[in-house]
């Protein structure tokens, strides 16, 4: 029975979605950060985008990531993504192991989250970023 299923609680992971400004471009990258005093095996994310603009159903591409192992305290990039998916709810799906026990959890930034007013420093990248925990 699902009563009878231990879901444990992530904690200590965030999704982070960076800026980059070079003189030519803006980047917008996302990272996935390990704050936990433990390694991640076996990591996957799978990430798309949803929703309405302008009345019309949209919807990206689902992309799949695989990561054997992220080390304790550390951040690994997952996917630069594109100024243009921003109107979207933009879905990360994370999924880990810590030794034999299974994690996951998803995080969403909801349409028009990703602006500059939601800059926030990002002490383990040196980097300032729209943070989801």
């Amino acid at each position: 029975m699902k009563k009878d299923i231990d879901f444990p609680i992530v904690t200590g992971i965030s999704i982070a979605i960076v800026k980059r400004d070079f003189p030519e471009e803006t980047q917008w990258v996302v990272y996935l950060l390990n704050q936990n005093d433990f390694d991640l095996e076996n990591v996957l994310v799978c990430s798309k985008g949803y929703g309405l603009v302008e009345g019309e159903k949209r919807q990206s591409s689902t992309l799949r990531h695989g990561f054997p192992h992220i080390a304790a305290n550390s951040f690994i990039p997952i996917e630069p993504i594109s100024p243009e998916v921003f109107q979207l709810t933009n879905e990360y799906w994370l999924s880990y192991y810590v030794g034999q026990k299974l994690f996951d959890k998803k995080f969403i930034f909801v349409p028009d989250s990703i602006i500059d007013e939601n800059l926030v420093k990002l002490p383990l990248l040196n980097e300032t970023g729209i943070l989801h925990v």
